[in-house]
């Protein structure tokens, strides 16, 4: 129990140790001197929200302002070692509002070891769990840098979204994992929030969040994210790319630039070019165009599932069409890609340039703005279209053909004639 006579007379030891005014304290926490005094009194004690900043303006720990005392400079203390509890307690009290959520199948929220999730599906006669694990890559450093904080939390969530949906699947729950070097509420907070919005846009819930503080291992200012999903489908409606067949059109669906990959090309450029962050294209500057959010698919997806008219998908991401295209081509066929029928998205045609970056690079680096790439049955491709193109830029790419050669890998994608740069 914090014993607030104590910590009144230890709180007026530091503001007069420090040379401070009752009024000067005050004004430095946004409060009133009569709050302060009430304080140093024992009629009050700040309260959790106020802790980390009274600490802070007193020069001591959170820890040794709720014991009412200094430590003993030559004992250690978690606090001494970079982390104060009270501090990461009054974050969590801000995290709580963010997992607040109307799914009645999360039976718990913030707080106990662990959530728990309602898994009964009485419309799904076999369900099958899609589990899977992402992070934003290096372009959560440029996010910290340039301030899209709760943007870079879109981008995780929509391309882990992305890679259950390829299969079919309804997106149910996330859990987040933020790793920091030095706790900034104000930071954790947005990037809770940012996953949250995320998760409730792409239809599931966020139920549960972890924050580990780690000052000997990342650097003050430095946040590591984290997530995983699961989602649910039915056995018999699973998309994998089994029912691909010779004959099937291969449509592209668009991006809206880079996504989340091909970032570590970026830095470089930008690391030589560093003028070229400002410059314009369509009307945003370089910066604005590559930390556009990674496109959410579901929502334009969703209403094709059950319905027997994909045959494959496949999320473009590292690898670009050739690396994430062939994981669902089956042995025996190749998928036959136009280049020349690619719409390449201006930031594209920007990057070439600066960087002098072959096509081949381009294509194994970037989605060139292809998002996503649907195979389909011919007799299914203008219904898909038309559906599709409701949301976003949706046109065929090319066809699906026998392999003579039982081709593996990559070399499953074969690419005719040239990219239209201009």
């Amino acid at each position: 129990m914090i014993d607030s006579s104590k910590v009144g007379k230890f709180i007026n030891e530091k503001r007069r140790e420090l040379g401070l005014t009752q009024g000067q304290l005050a004004e430095r926490l946004n409060v009133s001197f009569q709050t302060i005094s009430k304080w140093e009194n024992g009629k009050a004690y700040p309260n959790i929200e106020m802790l980390p900043d009274l600490a802070r303006t007193l020069e001591i720990s959170v820890d040794e302002l709720l014991s009412g005392a200094k430590k003993d400079q030559d004992g250690l203390s978690y606090s001494k070692a970079g982390i104060d509890i009270a501090y990461t307690d009054s974050i969590k009290n801000e995290m709580k509002k963010h997992l607040e959520t109307k799914d009645k199948r999360v039976l718990n929220g913030l707080g106990p070891f662990a959530s728990l999730y309602d898994i009964k599906f009485p419309a799904i006669k076999d369900p099958v769990l899609v589990l899977k694990s992402e992070e934003p890559g290096s372009k959560q450093k440029l996010a910290m840098e340039f301030g899209y904080t709760e943007s870079i939390c879109h981008d995780m969530i929509n391309h882990l979204v992305n890679d259950i949906v390829v299969m079919g699947a309804t997106p149910l729950a996330v859990l987040d994992t933020i790793v920091c070097g030095r706790a900034e509420k104000a930071t954790i907070s947005a990037l809770v929030k940012g996953v949250s919005d995320a998760c409730r846009e792409n239809e599931c819930s966020l139920v549960g969040s972890e924050t580990s503080i780690q000052p000997s291992v990342v650097d003050a200012g430095v946040y590591v994210l984290t997530s995983s999903i699961a989602g649910i489908c039915e056995r018999k409606k699973i998309i994998d790319g089994s029912a691909i067949e010779e004959g099937d059109a291969v449509l592209a669906l668009a991006s809206n630039g880079l996504h989340t990959n091909g970032y570590s090309l970026v830095r470089m450029l930008l690391d030589k070019m560093p003028q070229i962050k400002l410059e314009k294209i369509n009307g945003n500057t370089f910066i604005e165009e590559i930390m556009k959010p990674h496109t959410p698919y579901y929502p334009a997806l969703k209403g094709l599932f059950g319905k027997d008219r994909i045959s494959g998908m496949a999320h473009i991401t590292g690898g670009g069409i050739a690396g994430n295209l062939c994981r669902v081509i089956p042995d025996g066929l190749t998928a036959q890609i136009d280049r020349s029928r690619i719409r390449i998205l201006p930031v594209f045609r920007f990057i070439k340039e600066k960087g002098n970056v072959s096509d081949t690079e381009m294509l194994t680096t970037f989605n060139m703005g292809v998002g996503m790439t649907i195979v389909v049955p011919q007799k299914e491709k203008a219904q898909v279209i038309k559906h599709l193109s409701k949301f976003h830029d949706c046109y065929e790419i090319g066809t699906i053909s026998r392999d003579d050669k039982n081709r593996k890998g990559p070399e499953k994608v074969l690419f005719e004639k040239r990219l239209k740069w201009v």
